[in-house]
């Protein structure tokens, strides 16, 4: 008894450890839990570098949710902790990052069960939400806040993981068949041994039917990628080799004609362990953009430029995009398409008028006729073009007219967003055989946008909505139910037939985050 009461004595006075054994742990008051936390660089000075404030904070509220005991005495429950950390590597999470204190490895057992609480809302928050914060590397707009705060929701998650922790952790885990799917093909791949792997040079164009020096590297590197079964003798580019160019072409999102050019050789450079980290920072990726997910609705792979519409959490239907160029980067946003402009007017942003039209127009006077521009002043009165100093042009602007030549196409599909940027049609069909297909200034041209129109209204508007064309003139149609469109960047998943399909990374974003990963683990 003296004992108890000379523990709890000395946690109340902050001048002795903590709890000497597990015993007087079950019967200590709960005062001494939240205690140790509201004075943690005294009584638990091994914590107080790990634990800041806001993790603190987490903390108590995870303790009183609890009832202010000690949680971890339990050694089943433990090693059940235990085992769903070590099971993190599967998800590009390194459990090291979690490792659990000993029971007693400062003779303080509830330092020891502070900590292991600590690796355990860690844990969660970590694989539910991302190790990083996507707003300070890739951040992305939203129309409406989150409605829940991210403690909330570890939490909650925590809570109820007190009675199965396996399942705390497959419930934070993203359920999205992208992470999942990735996850499952990460786990495998890093089991495996790297494979030989080749470089491919430099050099000219290499066309089917051309004799070349490296044509022996390229069948190394296509039979050690698995798309060559057989080997290719000499240096003729041809059969097989070339029908397995194509193959890899398709599955890294590069235009599979079997042409051997700068894009294809850097895809082919990128070596295994730098695919292998590809997968670990998708799988980050995932993890940001589950949260945003919608089972109904638009959702758009800038790096990919591949545009899916959902039904039932699953992709019913794909088309091809092109997005905007590394010094006009399409933005990551999430929104929801209320509107639709028919026959749209092309009034012409001012990065592009400034750094293309106003340039063009200098050189070429008749530039203006050619392209059907009007110009306006900027309360929208026009303007004859020989009233304006094209060298100082002041606030004018320019804008084309509905029809075939008008880079909107015949439709634009428009969401609330700071950028300005929108879904449309364009009448540069041939660029969607390309890839990558980094065009735009910055807006995504869709490939099909009326089979798009589709799906997104009811048949009486899309039969409203085809009179309105029809026209030739200018709309503006209101969908009744507005929908989720979702815009995302992401250089590897899991396609339809189970294998990995990547894509170019046009923005140079991967290596930025594959570092930072390494920083954060």
């Amino acid at each position: 008894m003296f004992k108890k009461h000379a523990c709890y004595l000395s946690l109340c006075l902050l001048v002795a450890p903590l709890v000497a054994t597990a015993e007087d742990l079950l019967v200590v008051s709960p005062a001494p839990v939240q205690l140790a936390l509201s004075q943690l660089p005294t009584v638990c000075p091994g914590l107080a570098g790990q634990i800041d404030a806001a993790a603190q904070a987490r903390l108590q509220a995870f303790y009183q949710q609890q009832g202010d005991v000690a949680l971890w005495l339990e050694g089943d429950r433990r090693a059940a902790l235990q085992a769903q950390l070590l099971m993190l590597a599967d998800d590009g999470l390194d459990p090291s990052h979690y490792s659990l204190p000993p029971a007693d490895a400062t003779g303080n057992v509830l330092c020891s069960d502070i900590g292991t609480s600590q690796h355990y809302l860690q844990a969660l928050q970590d694989l539910h939400f991302g190790r990083l914060q996507q707003s300070r590397f890739e951040p992305l707009w939203h129309s409406q806040p989150p409605a829940l705060d991210p403690d909330t929701q570890v939490l909650a998650l925590a809570e109820a993981g007190m009675q199965n922790i396996p399942q705390a952790f497959d419930q934070a885990r993203p359920n999205a068949p992208l992470y999942r799917s990735l996850r499952s093909a990460y786990a495998a791949l890093r089991q495996q041994p790297l494979p030989h792997w080749d470089a491919v040079a430099s050099g000219p164009l290499l066309r089917p039917g051309m004799d070349d020096s490296r044509v022996p590297q390229l069948a190394r590197r296509m039979v050690n990628g698995g798309y060559l079964s057989g080997t290719s003798s000499g240096t003729q580019y041809r059969g097989e080799l070339v029908n397995a160019v194509k193959t890899f072409q398709l599955s890294h999102s590069l235009q599979a004609d079997g042409v051997i050019g700068p894009g294809t050789v850097t895809e082919l450079n990128i070596s295994p362990v730098i695919r292998r980290e590809q997968l670990r920072i998708n799988l980050e990726r995932f993890r940001w953009l589950s949260r945003d997910l919608e089972p109904e609705g638009v959702l758009v792979n800038v790096a990919a430029a591949q545009l899916s519409f959902y039904q039932g959490g699953v992709p019913v239907w794909q088309t091809r995009l092109q997005v905007g160029r590394a010094d006009r980067q399409t933005p990551l946003l999430k929104s929801h398409i209320t509107r639709l402009t028919l026959n749209p007017t092309w009034t012409i942003p001012p990065t592009i008028m400034r750094e293309d039209k106003l340039p063009a127009i200098r050189l070429n006077p008749d530039y203006l006729r050619q392209q059907n521009l009007q110009v306006l002043d900027s309360q929208g009165n026009p303007l004859a073009p020989e009233q304006v100093d094209w060298s100082h042009p002041g606030n004018i602007l320019l804008r084309q007219g509905a029809g075939p030549r008008n880079p909107l196409g015949r439709i634009v599909l428009r969401f609330p967003n700071p950028y300005s940027v929108y879904l449309h049609d364009t009448p540069s069909q041939p660029l969607f055989s390309k890839g990558p297909r980094a065009f735009s200034s910055g807006c995504v041209r869709v490939e099909q946008p009326l089979q798009l129109r589709d799906l997104l209204v009811s048949p009486a508007e899309k039969i409203r909505t085809e009179e309105l064309l029809a026209t030739d003139t200018t709309h503006e149609f209101r969908l009744a139910t507005p929908v989720p469109v979702l815009l995302g960047y992401w250089t590897v998943q899991v396609d339809g037939q189970g294998g990995l399909l990547y894509a170019p990374d046009i923005y140079g974003r991967d290596p930025v985050l594959m570092k930072a990963m390494e920083s954060a683990l």
